[in-house]
């Protein structure tokens, strides 16, 4: 996609949650369904997830999409070798102190892989919880930047915010002397995200301002009068909550929208209609979304589940890694740990790899349209960038 340097991009909070590949061979599913120790007993699994609350349905899609992955990474038989995969569920609500104690009891019970961690305050509480007692821990659609390189014992099996920044810089190319603005919401989410916007793409040379909005507010006509007299480059938008419909409508209203390109991150598929009119002038960056890409995971994904969403694909590679760590580890952690690390597999989005250094999972990512309207909305893929592409540099591991 080519995209005039005068032209701006927007981008929501829906996915505002390089070292060299010394890679091994790119693993079939099929190929790690051997193996998994000597011993018969079953493979305890913990799963401490967000049943209930605000990002409930982004636990629905991860837990699905765990077990198409487990289904297609043991060709139906739910076993690693001779040992069945026991799985055990609990909801944290969203909770770090309830997921903590999900992970302690589980621990203590014998269970050496835990998985999950919907929302990114949890998996920073489980990180360490892992490290401290030598077990896996595999985060799932926690974005935060702060998972990669935690510690020795933590991985992810979905993306990270540097991934869905980058992919947004994408739209205008080379960033050096652009300007860009920032508009968001006061609080730690709007600082988190002006700050991932400096150190990304101010970075690759651009100036970054910002133009923020209270959390209270439901009028935003002066905030878009605002945007559209600065005249950026660029215009990231991160956004949470209730409001977003209005805010969109305004800035469409005032002549932002029809007056520059629009970046904005595609969340999941129920939260589209929220866009309105301005669905169809937009330019969407994407983690995933159904028809995204076309692999064997996919395929398999989509036999399960009918239509894949935004988070399904962290649940099928969860399963995949879950997998790999029992067929080459048995039940020894620190040999799971080995076998994940430099890992190139193939996942629902396409080639993952898992970097060595600090376990940053490299990944596909996508640009996307909308066609349609209201609840008919239907995305297609526009450019994938590869896991190089989009790659974050890599961080020291911290334990």
């Amino acid at each position: 996609m080519t995209v005039r340097t005068t032209r701006r991009v927007f981008l929501s909070a829906a996915t505002m949650m390089a070292a060299a590949l010394a890679a091994t061979a790119c693993g079939s599913p099929q190929d790690t369904a051997t193996g998994g120790g000597d011993s018969a007993a079953p493979v305890k699994v913990g799963l401490v997830y967000s049943q209930s609350g605000a990002l409930a349905s982004y636990g629905k899609q991860y837990i699905e999409g765990f077990k198409a992955g487990l289904d297609f990474a043991t060709k139906g038989t739910g076993k690693v070798g001779d040992r069945k995969v026991e799985l055990t569920e609990v909801d944290d609500a969203g909770d770090p102190a309830k997921a903590v104690s999900a992970a302690k009891d589980l621990i203590g019970k014998g269970t050496k892989i835990i998985a999950g961690s919907t929302a990114s305050g949890v998996a920073l509480q489980v990180a360490p919880i892992a490290a401290q007692n030598k077990v896996l821990f595999i985060s799932g659609p926690a974005a935060t930047d702060a998972v990669t390189g935690a510690n020795k014992y933590t991985f992810r099996s979905g993306r990270q915010s540097y991934q869905d920044v980058v992919t947004a810089k994408s739209f205008i190319g080379d960033p050096a002397g652009k300007k860009v603005v920032v508009f968001a919401q006061d609080g730690a989410f709007g600082d988190a995200n002006e700050a991932a916007v400096k150190t990304v793409i101010g970075g690759a040379g651009a100036t970054v301002s910002s133009v923020r909005a209270p959390a209270s507010a439901t009028e935003f006509t002066p905030f878009a009068s605002q945007i559209k007299a600065a005249k950026p480059d660029l215009l990231f938008v991160a956004w949470a909550g209730t409001t977003a419909p209005a805010m969109w409508q305004s800035l469409d209203q005032q002549g932002v929208l029809s007056s520059t390109t629009v970046v904005t991150g595609l969340d999941i598929r129920s939260s589209w209609p929220t866009f309105g009119a301005a669905g169809t002038k937009i330019s969407f960056l994407s983690h995933y979304f159904d028809g995204a890409s076309d692999t064997e995971a996919s395929k398999a994904l989509k036999a399960k589940v009918n239509t894949i969403d935004l988070f399904h694909p962290d649940g099928f590679a969860a399963a995949q890694m879950v997998v790999r760590a029992v067929q080459e580890g048995g039940d020894d952690v620190d040999k799971m740990v080995t076998a994940l690390e430099d890992w190139s597999f193939d996942g629902v989005k396409g080639k993952m790899t898992i970097r060595a250094a600090d376990h940053a999972l490299l990944q596909p990512m996508f640009q996307a349209k909308l066609t349609g309207s209201g609840t008919a909305f239907t995305a297609t893929a526009q450019k994938s960038l590869t896991g190089d592409e989009t790659a974050p540099p890599a961080v020291a591991m911290k334990g």
